[in-house]
């Protein structure tokens, strides 16, 4: 707990990045301008870690919570960072991270098969259901093991809200089409890291600190497998937002 009174909550946010026509583009969504904490801005999907995302090892592929852990430089408890990342990114855009029997990203472009899963969705994010219980009925798997961990950002003293954020990296599944939550989200969009900071210099986008230093981390990459690439091969530094 901070000075201010203010906790301190875990916090996982992942870039979703893409091949695009004019080059490497990153999914971003427009957060509601009632939310407290930072309404109206321009931000990767993500939130905090839970509690139903913990322990979750049997439904993740590819990462331990001993190498997640390592990883994050924590003793235990790596893991549920990977899990709230794949969970808010299925909560606020609709795409899951997860892979079927055959290891295969799960495909969501059949009607019937769209229909279903954004039942799974809202259910997960009413509380009403979790991942878990979704990977159970629909034989997945959490597809952790392409999700690379690329920076920490934790919230200066004196926001109303403070979070210990942990930043992903993760190639966007094909064949799931996205969709705002329309509750804590208001827009969605693929663009190019570029054209958003311009956006941002003209005034005419809100984006937090850490969103515009991942920014200008994308864009000097010219494809998601350059980004993909850039975040596997070393291990990144932290980085703190002091305000």
């Amino acid at each position: 707990v901070a000075v201010t009174g203010v906790p301190v909550r875990d916090a996982a946010t992942v870039m979703l990045v893409r091949d695009g026509a004019a080059g490497l583009e990153v999914f971003m969504v427009r957060r509601s301008l009632r939310l407290v904490f930072a309404g109206g801005a321009h931000v990767f999907p993500g939130g905090a870690v839970e509690a139903v995302d913990e322990n979750l090892e049997a439904w993740s592929v590819g990462r331990t919570d001993a190498d997640a852990s390592a990883t994050l430089g924590l003793a235990r408890g790596g893991l549920a960072f990977w899990v709230a990342a794949v969970r808010e990114c299925f909560e606020e855009a609709g795409f899951l991270l997860a892979v079927d029997a055959d290891g295969d990203l799960v495909r969501l472009d059949a009607p019937a098969t769209a229909e279903r899963f954004s039942q799974h969705r809202r259910a997960v994010a009413s509380a009403q259901s979790t991942l878990a219980e979704v990977c159970a009925a629909e034989g997945l798997r959490l597809a952790v093991d392409g999700m690379h961990y690329v920076s920490r950002w934790i919230t200066p003293e004196g926001a109303p809200r403070r979070f210990d954020t942990r930043f992903f990296v993760c190639a966007a599944p094909e064949r799931q089409t996205p969709l705002h939550d329309a509750s804590e989200t208001i827009a969605h969009e693929w663009v190019r890291p570029s054209d958003m900071l311009h956006r941002y210099t003209g005034g005419a986008v809100d984006l937090m600190l850490p969103t515009q230093r991942s920014l200008q981390w994308l864009q000097e990459r010219d494809s998601a497998s350059a980004v993909l690439e850039a975040a596997s091969g070393a291990a990144p530094e932290g980085r703190y937002q002091r305000g």
